[in-house]
């Protein structure tokens, strides 16, 4: 015989589980009981969202399905933000969760909480476990549900009864998954590939619009293979980048509000969108009705529900993109010469890079670039949410997949360092570096005794203004100024660092910058390099809300 908690624990070594991000409490205490003398390593962070986000880094930096662990009642509800956060960008995670008793369901026992009813809406789907029977099962169709067409984040509850309970040790684990109410569609159809074949055959004015799903269904060389032979310029989402390398000579940067203008443009002027692994999100189409406007839409993407859901498409094809891509590619046709079009939009590219002043003071923009240069394509960048996501997004070179991880959907401040911790532990051999703001910092701030404890070697790179910069440039731009609770306190972050154990270093001075941040990467554990920038330093070029992708401040039209 074996408890439902050991149950558990071997069930998640056979899904090849090596990391769980956690914290302890009363109803899984058989859990980490379990766990002490399991192979499977615990990282105990020092609040539940931490958790969360250390899992889903762990996945965005791996491809893997990441795990955390919190208690019932307080812990699970801290969860909540990360499971969003996951769900938004389409991340396998498995939250495990501890319950009460089962006989005390229900009946507002200390610390109880729905937590499935509270994350169904979050989850892609979710099981509170009742009979020490089915975990087994449980677990299997979790990590299959999670990891399987459009990714998303899987909630298991255990009361602690079921944890405690003895099962059968001879009982053998499910072989297969068969969900009759869960079969993605992985080919694309024939038929619309062929239609598709035919725009792009018949278009003077292509444009390829490529998001986060090209990346999760590892179909970057795929896509760059197709642009390459179809010679289509391409445009990617903030979850795209790196999807196709930032200095790709047919990559035209991100779109969007605060994408580039070459992107941009090329949306509004293109006479036909080949959207690959998007949802048109409304921080990419701005105003609806105006974008591409001109164009017809072919749009690839494994979740049927998403495709016509914000944008009306011509040419539908539900798939896997890295599938349909090679499809595609089998079956490309001669097409019509694209040079001019493509001169064009090279000609934007050159003529609207994103830019700013470049003067002797410490600018956001230049500690990016600076970080670029030194990165070379190579480990992770992670950012917080805000004036620093945008910054880093548009000012540093991706060249790889995966290589960067962001809060795209949700917007999640204090995301980035703890996210951090999980893509070190995904990829324990390359470079960590977390670029923050300092409000967004603050945010999961105590995550510095988790790299502190564990030698973590993440570097945080602070791009401190004294403000909730991105809120305050609304403030400035579209409320006169009036700067309503947005200017924080000033907090001296390597003396915060320094009490946690971590170094860390303050920069002032531009001149500064690039000694600074070799000193930091070259550190054989965790880093905080505090930067003082400008201000009042805006992000740009900016599309403002209800506008047209093309009605962007900071850049006029050619």
């Amino acid at each position: 015989m074996k408890t439902g908690a050991r149950t558990l624990i071997e069930a998640l070594q056979r899904e090849g589980v090596d990391t769980i991000f956690g914290y302890p409490g009363g109803v899984v205490l058989p859990i980490y009981d379990e766990l002490y003398d399991s192979s499977i390593r615990h990282i105990l962070v020092r609040h539940e969202q931490a958790a969360a986000h250390a899992a889903d880094g762990y996945a965005r930096a791996s491809g893997r399905v990441g795990v955390c662990l919190a208690t019932s009642g307080p812990g699970a509800c801290n969860l909540v933000t990360g499971i969003a956060t996951a769900y938004m960008d389409s991340i396998p995670i498995v939250a495990l969760t501890g319950q009460v008793p089962t006989a005390l369901l229900g009946n507002d026992a200390f610390q109880e909480s729905d937590i499935t009813g509270i994350t169904m809406p979050i989850t892609k789907h979710n099981y509170l476990v009742k009979n020490a029977a089915d975990i087994d099962r449980v677990v299997k169709e979790a990590f299959y549900i999670a990891g399987t067409g459009r990714p998303g984040p899987v909630l298991i509850d255990l009361p602690k009864d079921v944890s405690m309970v003895e099962v059968d040790e001879a009982s053998s684990p499910p072989v297969a998954v068969s969900l009759r109410g869960y079969q993605p569609t992985y080919e694309g159809h024939v038929r619309q590939i062929d239609k598709a074949l035919d725009l792009i055959a018949e278009a003077e004015r292509p444009l390829i619009y490529a998001g986060g799903g090209v990346i999760l269904s590892g179909a970057s060389a795929e896509l760059r293979e197709f642009i390459e032979t179809a010679a289509i310029p391409v445009t990617t989402t903030l979850m795209g980048l790196g999807a196709i390398p930032g200095d790709h000579p047919l990559n035209l940067g991100m779109l969007g509000m605060h994408g580039t203008a070459a992107a941009n443009f090329a949306v509004t002027e293109c006479d036909l969108l080949v959207a690959i692994g998007v949802r048109f999100d409304d921080r990419v189409t701005g105003k609806i009705e105006a974008f591409a406007p001109n164009a017809q839409i072919i749009h690839i993407d494994i979740d049927p529900a998403e495709i016509g859901k914000n944008k009306k498409v011509d040419v539908p094809i539900v798939g896997d993109v890295g599938r349909v891509l090679r499809a595609m590619l089998a079956r490309m046709k001669k097409r019509g010469d694209t040079a001019n079009w493509v001169n064009r939009t090279s000609t934007w590219k050159a003529q609207f890079p994103p830019a700013y002043r470049d003067d002797d003071r410490l600018r956001p923009q230049y500690i990016i670039q600076q970080l670029s240069d030194l990165m070379k394509g190579e480990g992770i960048v992670i950012s917080e949410v805000g004036q620093n996501q945008m910054w880093t997004a548009l000012y540093y070179c991706f060249r790889k997949p995966r290589s960067w991880i962001t809060s795209g959907g949700l917007g999640t401040m204090g995301y980035g360092f703890p996210a951090a911790i999980g893509a070190h532990f995904a990829r324990p051999g390359e470079t960590v570096v977390d670029v923050a703001g300092d409000g967004s910092f603050q945010m999961n701030i105590q995550e510095l005794a988790t790299v502190a404890h564990n030698n973590i070697p993440v570097k945080v790179v602070i791009l401190n203004n004294i403000y909730l910069g991105m809120v305050r440039q609304w403030q400035e731009l579209f409320y006169d100024r009036r700067y309503a609770y947005t200017e924080l306190s000033p907090v001296d972050f390597v003396k915060v660092a320094n009490a946690y154990g971590v170094e860390g270093m303050r920069v002032e001075e531009k001149a500064d910058v690039r000694g600074a941040l070799e000193t930091a990467l070259s550190h054989d554990g965790p880093f905080v390099l505090d930067f003082r920038i400008e201000r009042e330093e805006n992000v740009f070029p900016m599309v403002p809300a209800g506008a047209a992708i093309n009605e962007m401040i900071g850049v006029r039209n050619p």
